[in-house]
């Protein structure tokens, strides 16, 4: 499969089954987390006979924002371009990571982490916090997640890998 030319207001749709699809939006690269893509998943389902216009999809609740490789997503075949609009939103969207995620095989994962830092996209630095209070408790989880990851969420509304709580 050919590489897509992506750019920023790009909008992606995403098959939930064989009946009904969500859509996805680039709103930005994050140089702070690998220059990842930064994506906003918007939470209406439409049927796949309708093809709602970029306008009519970006005027949608959002469900959750994620760092991501969208080309890879759509090498995979998860998810394809369908529209841009340059109306990508405010970035006011704070992602919260821990150092304590992932272990070494034969190591118990950490459940609850007391290390934790949070950061907006392109910020110059992140800031280290400790213990997750609120705000930041509703932040979302800003590592780079593989594709297979960002449609199990969209689709069921988790992702499917453990993640250190509060």
């Amino acid at each position: 499969m050919a590489r897509v030319n992506i750019k920023v207001g790009d909008i992606f749709s995403v098959s939930l089954d064989s009946n009904n699809e969500k859509y996805f939006q680039f709103i930005a690269n994050d140089s702070i987390q690998l220059n990842s893509n930064v994506i906003r998943v918007f939470k209406g389902e439409y049927s796949n006979n309708t093809r709602p216009t970029g306008q009519e999809i970006i005027k949608g609740e959002v469900e959750f924002y994620a760092h991501c490789i969208i080309n890879l997503g759509v090498k995979m075949g998860l998810w394809k371009k369908v529209d841009n609009n340059n109306d990508v939103g405010r970035f006011e969207i704070c992602f919260k990571g821990t150092n304590d995620y992932g272990s070494k095989a034969g190591e118990e994962p950490v459940k609850v982490s007391n290390r934790w830092y949070v950061w907006k996209i392109n910020d110059k630095e992140f800031t280290k916090i400790g213990t997750l209070v609120d705000p930041y408790k509703k932040a979302e989880i800003g590592i780079v997640i593989n594709p297979l990851s960002i449609l199990n969420r969209i689709r069921t509304g988790k992702y499917d890998f453990e993640y250190p709580g509060e």
